[in-house]
Order: structure tokens, then sequence, then C-alpha cells
């Protein structure tokens, strides 16, 4: 059975009430902007995710105000300031009072999962991309033949990020020892589990795990975790951290001696800025590549390539391209994709139905949830990549496809 949300119950009250209380206000609204939520951590140790806001937003200025079904496209922008609960309270916000008819969202489960959780209770569609499926799908407690009424994802899988983490680490001669990094939290939590995580795919592939168990996010001690993985003798360091925890972790690492041949990051080195804040000692950090300027795909609303977006960014900021730039244009995509298509842009049914039938091609990938064996989940392409410091600053080189798109590996994967 359906839930009752809100545009449901306004429809099924007494028309004595409903009539003269609400016509005004509904005509008033179907001549007025189509309204969009979008919540991203414009603050906060995630701020990361949000660095490319406002320039996608700009790029997608004239398409916005052409909109669908003859009316612009409206994005109101909240900032969940990194916390969970504040996603929560805000996206509670887009669709009690701003009255939102779709909810955008991209950021790790810590964005991303509260989100969808106040869209499916409140019964409002809602687009996410930058965070794997398994939380998003597990840690939100259906599975991924079931999935969920509301909530829909682009992005990668765990699956994704292994693989491209293993075929990075061929490129290096090791031990095979590999010490993990992880938080307690939902992204550490799914990344250590025991049956879909990293610790059953590495010793699959021959690797000998050293988990030192979960650290309590945000910690400023590594020390014992550092001391577990020098009695060990890792070559290899993986996890996926914030910037904050990374660099706390980097620095403690260096003053007590430790030196693995390979440190692979999710997350935190997404973006050169914490290439920066480490210094030389970053040189040769790895972390996965989820989109990449040479990624062979074109948006579907403002017509540019991935090259093109890139170049873009680069001539309006004067910086280094950045990942979630392609994870953030690309949500903005399907938004307008969708909405172009539904029958009625503000009821939910009409929405849901567009997002079933996307096929649409945006600078991350095509997204087609019909295509997927995972339910409310289409999958994007996840590579492996390695941080290099140049005469022009920090760059990413890709040092690993697994992937069969036809992305060349731009230099090799070394050992630090």
């Amino acid at each position: 059975m359906k839930r009752l949300n809100r545009r449901r119950f306004l429809g099924t009250t007494g028309a004595a009430l409903a009539v003269p209380a609400l016509l005004p206000r509904g005509l008033k609204a179907a001549e007025g902007p189509i309204r969009v939520g979008l919540v991203t951590p414009t603050t906060g140790p995630l701020a990361f995710f949000a660095a490319p806001d406002d320039f996608v937003l700009t790029q997608f200025a004239e398409v916005l105000a052409q909109g669908a079904n003859g009316r612009p496209i409206e994005i109101i922008v909240k900032d969940s300031q990194s916390s969970a609960n504040r996603a929560a309270e805000v996206a509670s916000e887009l669709i009690l009072r701003d009255e939102v008819a779709l909810i955008l969202s991209a950021g790790g489960p810590d964005t991303v999962n509260p989100v969808a959780d106040q869209c499916e209770l409140n019964g409002v569609p809602s687009l996410s991309t930058a965070c794997p499926w398994q939380p998003f799908v597990m840690g939100r407690g259906s599975n991924p033949a079931q999935g969920f009424e509301m909530t829909y994802l682009f992005a990668f899988g765990l699956e994704d990020v292994i693989g491209a983490y293993l075929k990075l680490w061929e490129g290096v001669e090791t031990n095979r020892k590999v010490g993990l990094l992880l938080a307690n939290d939902a992204d550490g939590n799914a990344w250590g589990d025991a049956q879909f995580g990293f610790p059953p795919a590495l010793a699959q592939a021959g690797y000998e795990v050293v988990d030192p168990g979960r650290y309590t996010p945000m910690s400023d001690d590594f020390s014992a975790i550092i001391g577990q993985f020098q009695s060990a003798g890792v070559d290899i360091v993986m996890g996926t951290m914030i910037p904050p925890e990374f660099l706390t972790y980097w620095t403690q690492s260096h003053q007590q001696g430790l030196q693995p041949m390979v440190t692979t990051i999710g997350k935190s080195l997404l973006l050169p800025n914490v290439l920066e804040a480490a210094g030389a000692s970053g040189e040769g950090l790895s972390c996965e590549l989820g989109w990449h300027p040479a990624f062979p795909f074109t948006s579907a609303s403002t017509g540019q390539s991935a090259a093109q977006i890139a170049e873009a960014w680069q001539a309006a900021t004067g910086r280094p391209w950045v990942q979630t730039l392609g994870l953030k244009h690309a949500l903005l995509d399907l938004a307008v994709d969708v909405l172009k298509r539904a029958s009625d842009p503000e009821d939910a049914d009409s929405i849901l139905a567009a997002i079933r039938e996307t096929q649409c091609e945006t600078t991350l990938g095509v997204a087609d949830w019909s295509a997927s064996p995972i339910a409310n989940v289409a999958k994007s392409a996840m590579m492996g990549g390695q941080w290099h410091l140049g005469p022009d600053g920090w760059t990413i080189d890709i040092a690993a496809n697994p992937t069969d798109l036809p992305v060349p590996v731009t230099r090799p994967m070394e050992a630090m």
C-alpha cells in the first residue's frame, strides 16, 4: 500500500475544505517554477563534496531557466553542515515548507541516507549520487531485490571500488599485507562489512587483512592503529576517511615511521586541497577515481563533454578540475531530464515513472535504472587514480582501469 504522502493527503481531504482553501495556491504553483531541493555539505569536514556546486549551478543556469513543461526549474540549496542529523532536518524543511517536487543529494552516506529516508517517509522522489550503493540500500534496511518506493541512486558500488583498488595494487610488488583504516560510521562499516565489504574480497584475492577495528570518527590519535600496522609489517594501507581524519593519521604515521609502499584512501583524497595540506609526503597517494575529463560521455543538458566541463571549471576558477565536479554535474543532468519527461512535475507518481524510464547520458555515464539488477540503483563506473606533484601543482592520473570503458591509463601505478 502506498504511503499517504503530502500530495496524496491533500488530494483525499474533503472537497468543501480543499477547493476554496487550496485552489488559488495550486494555480499559483502551476504558473511558478518547479521547485527542486539540493542537500549538500557546503560547510564542515565533507565540504569538498560541495566544492563545485556554485559552478555547476551556473553552468546549468540557462537550462534551468528553460525548465520543463513550460516552467523554469528553481534549485533550493540547503547546507547539511556535514551532519547526518542536519541533512535530515533540511530535507524535512524542503518537503514540508518549500514543497519541492524532487530532492537531490550527494556527499556519501552521511548526506545521502538521511535525506533519502526523509523522502521515503514523506513520499517525495529523490535522486542521489556520490555514495556507494551498499550503505544506501543495506544501510537503510533494504536489499538489492526489494529497494525503495521514492529514492533512487546513480553511483558505484563497493565491488567497483574493490576492483579499482585491486587493479591499482597489481602495479606494485608488495607482501600483500593490507591494513584497514576505517571509521565507525556508515561508510567505514560498509567498507569493513564481513559479507560484502573489503575483508572477504581481499582474502579471496590472496591478501592478508590486518584489521584493527573501527576507530572513532574525528579521532585525534591513530598511534595504536599505526603500531598494529608496523607490527604486522603491512605494505598496503587502505580505507575511507574524511580529510581531517586523514591528515591527522598521515602526520602521525610519518612521526612513527610507518612507510607502506601503497596508501589508498577513499573519499578524503578526491580533491587536490588535501594533497596540498599533506605536502610533498603526499606524492604517490592513491584513491578511487569516479570521474575524469577522459570519460567518453556528453551531458544531455548542456552538450558538454567531460573534458569541456573540466576546461570550463579551470577557466572559471583557476584551479585544477576535481572529481566531484563530474558527479554533481551528472546529478543536475538527471534532475532536468526527469522533470522534462514527467507528465506532471508536481506529481510524485509522474516523476517516479520518469525516473524508472531514464536512459540519460551524463558526464558520469548513462543512467538506466531499468538495466540494473539492484533495485533503485543505476551503476556508474569506477577507476583507480594516483596523485603526483608536478610544476603546475597536484594532478591525479588514471593508474588503473578495471572497466570496459575505452579510457587509457595515463600513468601506471608506482610505489610510494
